[in-house]
């Protein structure tokens, strides 16, 4: 069976390209990447070939955002669904050379809502944002989605986008901390506010634990602290919650958004500028021209001892904007199963399969 068909020849081109010692960074980790590029709705794995080379593989799924893995499941949010895919190789067993196959499982059918973040909490309860209802939310047998909490400013649910409540962090395996562009009551009232009027919320207190920040992206709590990217300036930082103020650390030569941590690395996602008007008018612009830079698309790899970006990987040809970024731990080589050929008909897996005999 073939599992990654060659394309035609005058098909759209992907590029990948590292830094020097990325493999070798990677192979040391015992790990391997997940990312979501959004705009061009695919799903890329990146992990090792037996003899140290980059892994590349692609899947198509229709505006992929959200993202949420672990070495046995990956969640994915889509146009109007989240999938849920199982890996289906038992501890040590390859298939194709690959040492993980994630084959689709389950899809939620969400509608069109929007989703960015996802997680999975510490009662095994799948919570996303609900970016066009303003709130968190959750799935249910019943409905669309059910909601779980919005922020205080909020006065009802109404398919509006009012605020742009994008990331979500768990803090001791429940939903703690959100971001939002705003703190806007109207419809699609966020956009006027791109520049200082975004705010990390404290989901349990309903209290504003940092503002003043421009159109922030994936807060993450990890080893005891909040990591927030402020996107619309182009730094990476923590968020001092006992002072509520953001401390920039690292500048990123791009639209940041998608974060992650394998062992002493925090892992970001960057994205090329976009021609209109979300993008405009932010001091990312101002720092770019202060650091001779210009925005790229790929993931950088951050020292958090030293706070120095040693590792990158790098997209050219049509990816060009990336959503979100997620760890597949003791994972190498990972793969997927997708919907674009016929091979989810005939990729069957049963319990017998990984007995010993």
């Amino acid at each position: 069976m073939s599992t990654s068909p060659q394309p035609p020849a005058d098909a759209p081109k992907i590029e990948v390209t590292t830094s020097r010692m990325f493999n070798a960074w990677l192979a040391g980790c015992r790990a391997s990447l997940v990312l979501t590029t959004y705009q061009t709705g695919k799903i890329f794995f990146i992990g090792l070939q037996p003899n140290g080379r980059l892994s590349v593989f692609e899947r198509t799924l229709e505006r992929v955002m959200g993202l949420h893995a672990t070495a046995s499941e990956l969640h994915v949010s889509t146009l109007y669904q989240i999938w849920r895919f199982r890996n289906t190789l038992p501890p040590g067993g390859t298939f194709q050379g690959y040492d993980a196959v994630y084959v689709p499982r389950e899809s939620r059918v969400t509608g069109d809502v929007d989703v960015h973040d996802i997680a999975v909490d510490a009662d095994d309860r799948l919570v996303f944002t609900n970016t066009l209802f303003n709130c968190l939310a959750t799935t249910d047998d019943a409905y669309n989605f059910r909601p779980l909490w919005r922020p205080p400013w909020i006065t009802r649910l109404a398919p509006e986008d009012r605020c742009h409540l994008n990331g979500l962090a768990l803090r001791d395996g429940r939903p703690r901390y959100a971001t939002a562009v705003s703190r806007s009551d109207v419809i699609d009232g966020w956009r006027d506010k791109r520049r200082s009027g975004g705010v990390v919320i404290d989901v349990e207190s309903n209290e504003v634990v940092c503002d003043g920040l421009s159109m922030p992206h994936s807060p993450r709590w990890h080893d005891d602290t909040l990591w927030v990217i402020n996107s619309g300036t182009g730094y990476f930082g923590r968020v001092d919650l006992a002072r509520g103020v953001f401390e920039p650390l690292v500048f990123l030569p791009g639209y940041a958004r998608g974060l992650t941590f394998l062992g002493d690395h925090a892992v970001i996602g960057l994205s090329d500028r976009r021609e209109n008007r979300t993008f405009q008018d932010l001091e990312l612009e101002d720092n770019l021209r202060q650091h001779d830079a210009e925005t790229r698309c790929g993931l950088l790899v951050v020292n958090l001892d030293t706070l120095d970006a040693p590792h990158w990987l790098r997209f050219g040809g049509i990816v060009k904007e990336l959503y979100d970024v997620a760890v597949l731990p003791g994972v190498i080589r990972p793969m997927a199963v997708g919907f674009k050929s016929d091979e989810v008909r005939r990729y069957l897996s049963f319990p017998e399969m990984n007995e010993s005999p």
